[in-house]
This record gives structure tokens, C-alpha cells and sequence, in this order.
């Protein structure tokens, strides 16, 4: 491994310097950027690394919490977060390293479970899939280049799918997803309805396929092969009937006017009735029942959704190791502060992506000045997830040890002679 050993002060100090992030952790009234840079970014590992604006002062000398607190009040702002984030993101798109990876079309989403503890204990959920201990989720959007482009707060309870489409319409980076995985929690017959009607090709990893129906037109045709798998006939008068209401929600969904989510969750509770809700279903039936012809027919489908979603895996252990203060426990009392924590989380692995991508970048340059063979076939399947290399402990000092140069970068480390 050439990467070189790093402090996740010296990490987070390097990224800004490339890509200049904390000028986006504006002031609220006055909208200036902060004054000190590494009071801003001590604020802001505190939230990543779940330790605290308490431990955090204690850890990081020369800081008070009075100071981590004023800073929090007024720079850290939901929306600092997300346009902080969209610039990591903005410049790993335009790594060329990255596009070993892919080239930013492709995204799979996928929810974490961290479990609430000590004075969030009761503002926690409790879902079976998970045990019996009360939680919540970071629910993650991760690009085909490891960029996580969003990430949100949400109840254990509440069914993933719900949040599928609010990561890939509200987003501030440049990313164009084309196509996007989940996994059997992320998909229900409205949300393929609306992933079609906005835009996005779905493609959901489906658990117990064999169970899951097809639903055909009516009509004469016998298809005798997958009599098993059919479920019923389409109501596509239905479709017909409402299809100016399902053009407004659309739209109305694309241009912000009301989330997907909470159209999703109202969708879901509606009575069996509901025109637009029976609509919906059936063009989502629709939509289903393409895709699972689809991935019957079709290896480089599968193969395109499991290595999507193995990366949401691998991102996921990331952000295990990095938020591992406090026994991984979330334990603040507001939503607010809870959903900092998620955001801190998401910008700083966003920060250890690019940074790794850079210098594996580097480092297999390196290796072909050396007269080394680097079979370009095999960069594909090297990951900027690893962590091994960055010390996440300690006391956080904002100095960095390494004196680099404007446009400069640290030395990787000896390459072994062969």
C-alpha cells in the first residue's frame, strides 16, 4: 500500500485546500465564510465522528466549547451541508482516476441503521428487521464513483423506498444519474411508476423474485412459459382515467413544489379508492413487471446492480469506522442535531473518497515510473473506500506535520523492490 499515512486533520485540511469547501459554511445573517477554518472543521468532524461539541473541545486544543457552539449556531446549516457536499462530489466527477469507477450515471441508495442510546433513546424507532433496540437510519445515496451525493435522517420504521427518489432529485452536485439500484426494502409499484415518469431507469435487486407477479395487458395471447409467475390482468383504463393527475404530481415532484416522499408516504396511506393511488400502482405494475423480464434475460443487469449496491455496502463500513464515538450510538436528543451527525458523516467520507482517489491516482503513476506494469483492466476494481491509512484518533490538532506547497502533495510511501 503507497498511500501515505495521514491524520484525519491533515485529510480534511488537504481536501478544502483543492476544492475549497468550507467557504460554503456561510454565516446565516450576514452570509460571510468563517473566519477560522479550523474552528469550522472542528465543528464539523465533531458531528462526523459522533464525538461532540463537549469531547470535542476537550480533544482538540486551543478550543472551547463556547467557541464549537457559536460556530455550529450560525455556519452549520442544512444547506451548508448539501452545497459543501455537491463540491466533493463536483470535483470526484471530474477526477479522471474516477472513471475507472464509472462515469457518474449510475447510483444505488441504501439505509444505515445506527442505534439511538442514552437521551435520544426515546426519540428512536424500533424496527423488527432490526431487533428490539430502538435506532435510526442514515438513508445514503452513493454515485457508480463512490461519491455519497446525499444522505437523510430517517426512521427505522419507515420503509426505504420512501426516500429513493429525494436523493436523486435534490441533490446540489453535478451528477446525472441515469440508473439507480436499490434493494428489496428501496422498491414498491408507486415508485417504479415514478422513477419512469421523471426520468430514471429503476433497478432493484428483488428478494424472493419467484414470488414476486407479473402483470400483463388483457388480451388472447397465453403465455404458457410464465403462467406461474402472472398475478392478474392490467387495469390500463385506470392509467387512462387519471393520467392528467399522475402528469401534475410528476411534475409538480420534479420542480420541488412538494417532496417524492411525502407524496409517497400520502400515496401509501391512501384508501384502496383513490383513483390516482390505483393508478399509480398500475403503472408501476407496468414498469415491474419490464424490469423482471429484464433481469431474467439479462447477466450484465444483474451483474450492473450487485456491484452498484456492493458499493453502498463498502461505503456503509466506511462510515462505521469513522462514526465510532460513542459506541456508534446516536445520542442526541434533537432532530436537528441528530441529522448534523448524518450530514457531518456523509461530507467527511465524501472528503476520504476524493482524497483516496488522488492518491491512488498517484501512487499508480508511481509505480509506472518505477518500470512497474499497472494492467489498466484492473483499476476498476480498486476501491478509495479504504481507511487503514488515516489515523481517526487522538487529540485533533489543525496542523499539518507534512510541509506542502501550494499545488503540491505529500510523498507516498517506499515502493517495495520486487
Amino acid at each position: 500500500m503507497l498511500l501515505p499515512h495521514i491524520k484525519i486533520t491533515e485529510l480534511l485540511m488537504e481536501v478544502d485546500e483543492w476544492t475549497g469547501f468550507t467557504r460554503h459554511f456561510t454565516h446565516l445573517k450576514t452570509d460571510d465564510t468563517a473566519k477560522d477554518k479550523a474552528l469550522l472543521l472542528t465543528t464539523i468532524l465533531a458531528d462526523a465522528i459522533n464525538l461532540g461539541l463537549t469531547k470535542m473541545a476537550e480533544s482538540c486544543p486551543g478550543t472551547t466549547y463556547a467557541k464549537l457552539s457559536w460556530l455550529q449556531a450560525w455556519h452549520i446549516r442544512d444547506e451548508t451541508y448539501s452545497t459543501a457536499l455537491a463540491e466533493l462530489v463536483n470535483a470526484q466527477l471530474k477526477q479522471p482516476f474516477a472513471e475507472n469507477w464509472g462515469d457518474g450515471t449510475t447510483s444505488s441508495s441504501d439505509g444505515q441503521r445506527f442505534r439511538a442510546g442514552g437521551r435520544a433513546e426515546s426519540t428512536g424507532h424500533i424496527n423488527p428487521k432490526y431487533g428490539a433496540e430502538p435506532g435510526r437510519l442514515f438513508y445514503t445515496h452513493i454515485s457508480d464513483q463512490y461519491a455519497p451525493f446525499s444522505s437523510k435522517l430517517i426512521n427505522v420504521g419507515v420503509r426505504d423506498s420512501t426516500y429513493v427518489l429525494d436523493g436523486l432529485l435534490y441533490h446540489e452536485s453535478d451528477l446525472r444519474i441515469e440508473e439507480h439500484y436499490t434493494d428489496t426494502a428501496g422498491f414498491t409499484d408507486h415508485v417504479f411508476a415514478l422513477m419512469h415518469m421523471l426520468g430514471f431507469r429503476f433497478a432493484p435487486r428483488i428478494r424472493d423474485l419467484g414470488d414476486t407477479k407479473l402483470y400483463i395487458p388483457k388480451s388472447d395471447i397465453d403465455y404458457a412459459a410464465l403462467k406461474p409467475m402472472i398475478g392478474g390482468t392490467l387495469n390500463i383504463k385506470q392509467i387512462r382515467t387519471h393520467w392528467d393527475d399522475i402528469l401534475r404530481l410528476a411534475a409538480s415532484i420534479k420542480q420541488g413544489t412538494v417532496t417524492a416522499s411525502l407524496m409517497l408516504r400520502k400515496l401509501g396511506s391512501y384508501p384502496r379508492q383513490n383513483g390516482l393511488a390505483l393508478a399509480l400502482r398500475e403503472l408501476g405494475r407496468i414498469e415491474r413487471t419490464l424490469f423482471i423480464l429484464d433481469w431474467l434475460q439479462s447477466v450484465e443487469l444483474r451483474r450492473r446492480v450487485q456491484a452498484g449496491l456492493n458499493k453502498g455496502e463498502a461505503r456503509n463500513a466506511l462510515a462505521r469506522a469513522v462514526f465510532f464515538y460513542r459506541l456508534g450510538e446516536i445520542r442526541d436528543r434533537s432532530f436537528e442535531q441528530q441529522r448534523y451527525r448524518a450530514s457531518g458523516l456523509n461530507l467527511v467520507t465524501a472528503a476520504i473518497v476524493l482524497w483516496n482517489t488522488v492518491y491512488l491516482e498517484r501512487a499508480t503513476n508511481a509505480l509506472r515510473g518505477h518500470g512497474r506494469t499497472v494492467d489498466d483492466t484492473l483499476l476498476q476494481y480498486l476501491s478509495p473506500l479504504g481507511w487503514e491509512h488515516i489515523n481517526l484518533t487522538g487529540d485533533y490538532l489543525w496542523r499539518s506535520k507534512a510541509k506542502i506547497g501550494g499545488g503540491k502533495f505529500r510523498p507516498l510511501r517506499a515502493i517495495e523492490k520486487p
